[in-house]
């Protein structure tokens, strides 16, 4: 008999959404797998606010079609709510709450009591690390131990589907890491199939795979390292007063894709160690005095938006949230 393939976790297909005059969502279409840790990735303004607000079921379907965990949305919206976790951006922990009274009350809402409530939660403060915490005020907790309560909370219902929107804002680079250690874990024991929003670059790269979106529009959707492969070889960014003007000069003498980032210019090398020897010695043999600095390196996914949009991807970043 023919191998059966597994039905996907989340499905796009089409997916337009406006507020009034302007569109947030432009026929966005994807598909998540069982287990994958499937990323949203865009700066400011991209889409992925209003993505988020559509596949946690916070807003009406606009355009196109949507499954989650094998409900259609929205016809059969009460059944996909009871197979989804959703973390927001912002808190929605109540911090005059202990830890365990915050994930008891969640437990109630979803017809969870007694014993089985109990289980549950003992089971994810144990897996969380937050069993010496459970009677702490969460005002008492840092940003990272927050967020874990937060993630724990949502996970009481036994989800098929994690949904987390911009997981890490406000957490410092540790607390991310660990956040992350604690994602992959879940991953891993549960097969538990996780969609994100995000806009930190490192972050996405440990996604296995990612949409690329910009002005509510797909530019593209692969794994990490084959979107970067799209780049070429290397890049060499090069530090320079004008870098409009340098780009120019090097358009004029090597058939080279340059593109002006940030106050920078990055220039994709052919792949190859003799490739990019030639490259940087014949940008030091022509422009030395116009050069402040150069970097070759690995392309990055920053690389990828720029070349795809033509633009660089901006993002402004919350201060990381402090203990009280």
């Amino acid at each position: 008999m023919p191998e059966t393939l597994p039905v996907p976790a989340v499905v796009c297909a089409g997916v337009g959404y406006a507020y009034r005059n302007r569109r947030a969502l432009d026929g966005v279409s994807f598909t998540v797998a069982p287990g994958e840790i499937f990323g949203v990735l865009g700066p400011n303004g991209s889409g992925k606010t209003t993505l988020f607000r559509l596949l946690s079921t916070l807003v009406p379907l606009g355009e196109g079609t949507v499954r989650l965990a094998g409900c259609a949305y929205p016809a059969e919206v009460a059944a996909a709510r009871r197979r989804l976790g959703v973390v927001f951006q912002s808190p929605s922990l109540d911090k005059k709450l202990t830890v365990q009274e915050n994930i008891d009350a969640h437990g109630h809402l979803h017809g969870l009591r007694g014993a089985d409530l109990a289980r549950r939660a003992d089971a994810l403060l144990e897996r969380f690390s937050l069993q010496s915490r459970r009677h702490d005020l969460v005002e008492t907790l840092s940003g990272g131990l927050q967020r874990r309560v937060e993630v724990a909370k949502s996970l009481v219902p036994s989800p098929a589907v994690l949904i987390l929107d911009e997981p890490s804002t406000g957490l410092d680079p540790s607390a991310r890491r660990e956040l992350w250690d604690y994602l992959r874990a879940l991953r891993q024991s549960e097969g538990l199939t996780i969609l994100m929003t995000t806009h930190f670059l490192d972050e996405a790269e440990a996604c296995d795979r990612l949409l690329l979106l910009d002005e509510g529009k797909t530019v593209a959707l692969d794994t990490p390292e084959a979107l970067k492969r799209q780049v070429g070889g290397a890049v060499l960014t090069l530090g320079t007063a004008q870098p409009e003007a340098l780009r120019a000069e090097i358009a004029r003498s090597l058939p080279v894709e340059a593109v002006v980032r940030e106050g920078f210019l990055d220039l994709a090398v052919p792949a190859g160690p003799e490739a990019e020897r030639d490259l940087v010695s014949h940008v030091l043999r022509r422009h030395r005095a116009e050069i402040e600095s150069l970097t070759l390196a690995p392309p990055s996914l920053e690389n990828v938006f720029t070349k795809l949009t033509g633009r660089a991807f901006v993002t402004t970043t919350p201060e990381p949230a402090k203990r009280k």
